[in-house]
Order: C-alpha cells, then sequence, then structure tokens
C-alpha cells in the first residue's frame, strides 16, 4: 500500500471515495507523477512538488500553488480560495476536468505551481 492509499484508509469511510478519485485524476492527468507524504498530506512530484490535497471537516484542499490559482482565476469562482489553495466542497461534486486541467498545468510548468 502506497503512502497515500495508507492516507485515504486512514480518512472516515464516507470519503474514502472521493479521495481515492482524486487520486485518480490527478495520477491520470499527469503520467509519472510520484506519490509521498509532504507536510502531512498526499503529494505528488517529479522533480519537485506539483500538487497536494488534504481532507478537511467540511472540504477537501487542493494545494496547486499560486501560480496556478492565478492562471485559474476565472474557473475558481464558486470556490473559497487562498493564495495556493481551493477548498472542494465535500457535499459538492468534485470538479474532475477542473482537477485535470490544473494538475496538467502544475505537472507542465517547470516552476509549477508556486509563485
Amino acid at each position: 500500500m502506497t503512502p497515500i492509499e495508507e492516507y485515504i484508509q486512514s480518512c472516515p469511510a464516507e470519503h474514502r471515495e472521493r479521495l481515492a478519485r482524486l487520486r485518480a485524476l490527478i495520477l491520470s492527468a499527469a503520467p509519472g507523477l510520484k506519490e509521498k507524504i509532504a507536510y502531512r498530506m498526499p503529494t505528488f512530484h517529479l522533480e519537485r512538488n506539483v500538487i497536494h490535497f488534504a481532507l478537511y471537516a467540511r472540504h477537501v484542499s487542493l494545494y496547486p500553488g499560486a501560480r496556478a490559482m492565478a492562471h485559474f482565476q476565472d474557473r475558481l469562482e464558486g470556490y473559497r480560495t487562498s493564495k495556493g489553495t481551493i477548498q472542494l466542497p465535500l457535499d459538492q461534486p468534485l470538479p474532475e476536468a477542473l482537477v485535470l486541467e490544473i494538475t496538467r498545468f502544475c505537472a507542465a510548468n517547470p516552476e509549477g505551481g508556486r509563485a
């Protein structure tokens, strides 16, 4: 079992499917990403960290970094955001197409999503 699979298994049962789907989306968007736990959260990396996620009480936070946030700013209306974070509410469907595009952006840019 990978560290991210262990993370998902440690989460409440009602959220595991969503987290597994998010993991699958990220991996499908950028083949070759490697997995680890960094900052106590699932992290996907190449030669650098590309994107992270973490479960909270009412949302899953996706951490693509500030540059990605700026690039996708117009697509993030309706989500709570901060400089490098998007909150994906647990009571709404995952925005799968957006997750795929953000992950591809972060993986394709040498500087990643970081500002």
